[in-house]
């Protein structure tokens, strides 16, 4: 039944997404979720084993624990987008609780928000569900508007209040990534000192990247790039939005690239864009979870299931969906992560 719905969900896009044959990066070359993924990636890694055990807690949970997919509610917007803004379609999220209640209600493996959130709640909850602490924001209360991610507090705070892993964002792209890159790089090296995992929101942000009418902030070649400098500084998991675009080195005329990326190692077809950017995650090993985006109202649920069957295909790990759910009636809220996670759970869903 799941399944049919998921059909049903796709609509005109069924049979393009569920039959597509990738002929860029062979399957086989691919390190793919499954139960046994931390000992087949992480165990040979210079992971500690208290970093290896919170890896697995956070893979174990949930309507996905054992699979080795994995579904995160993130509730940062209240920072991010201004709480009022991104709260006020329900305003029972002004009390993390209700946060912390969406997730367990709706069988997420985590929940990603902010240190205040968690730490108020900390000894409730912290051993119901994996706490996921956003270490990094962009603040919106500065006049005019600028967009950078500032530290909110410690690794140590983190650890403190009972995380499983930590969270960060790096604006690639923008005048300031440098110091970014620096500051993750070294909350990193501190959290797998202490055996938290690391997730990295590996976004792109500069004016530059808009050219001709077109946006390329999710161009494949962009992020996919963003993915790779993520690996390198040893994130776990790699969050990125889902490529709508591709050939944005070329059409910027910056960077680096080969035309064989456009050509031999990725296509138009949006399952192949988004293995590009599994493909720059060490060939998986670091796993891929794509943003499930903005809410755009009765659409939310096509377009996130479409966003879940894409990963899944293309090779990544899950999704990380928070306004779709949030803002929205409670129950349908839990509907709705449901179904995407139904998506990971269907076996006819397969690797393309």
């Amino acid at each position: 039944m799941a399944y049919d719905k998921i059909i049903s969900l796709l609509g005109s896009d069924a049979d393009s997404l569920l039959q597509h044959e990738s002929k860029t990066f062979s399957k086989d070359v691919l390190h793919i979720p499954g139960p046994d993924f931390v000992d087949r990636i992480f165990v040979n890694s210079n992971r500690n084993p208290q970093v290896l055990r919170n890896l697995q807690q956070l893979y174990s949970h949930g309507r996905l624990g054992g699979t080795g997919y994995i579904s995160i509610l993130p509730v940062d917007q209240g920072i991010e987008h201004t709480a009022g803004a991104s709260f006020a379609s329900n305003p029972i999220y002004f009390d993390p609780e209700n946060i912390l209640k969406l997730a367990i209600e709706g069988g997420c493996n985590a929940v990603a928000t902010t240190f205040g959130g968690l730490a108020m709640l900390s000894r409730k909850y912290a051993h119901k569900i994996s706490f996921i602490v956003k270490i990094n924001h962009n603040e919106l209360l500065t006049y005019p508007t600028k967009y950078d991610q500032i530290m909110f507090g410690s690794v140590d705070d983190a650890w403190n209040l009972g995380a499983t892993a930590v969270g960060a964002t790096i604006y690639f792209g923008s005048e300031e990534s440098t110091r970014q890159i620096m500051e993750v790089s070294a909350a990193f090296e501190r959290a797998h000192e202490l055996g938290l995992a690391t997730i990295l929101w590996c976004y792109t942000r500069n004016s530059a990247f808009k050219k001709d009418g077109k946006d390329y902030h999710t161009a494949a070649d962009i992020t996919g790039q963003a993915n790779h400098i993520g690996v390198t500084i040893q994130a776990d998991i790699i969050k990125q939005k889902l490529p709508e675009s591709n050939g944005g080195f070329t059409a910027i005329n910056f960077s680096k690239s080969d035309e064989r990326m456009y050509t031999a190692l990725s296509t138009d077809h949006p399952i192949d864009l988004c293995r590009y950017q599994v493909a720059n995650c060490y060939m998986g090993r670091a796993g891929l979870i794509n943003s499930g985006g903005a809410s755009q109202g009765e659409t939310d649920l096509e377009e996130a299931v479409r966003t879940a069957v894409i990963n899944k295909r293309a090779g990544g790990m899950g999704l990380i969906l928070g306004r779709r759910a949030f803002q929205r009636d409670f129950k349908a809220g839990i509907e709705l992560l449901n179904m995407v996670q139904d998506v990971y759970l269907s076996k006819e869903i397969t690797l393309a």
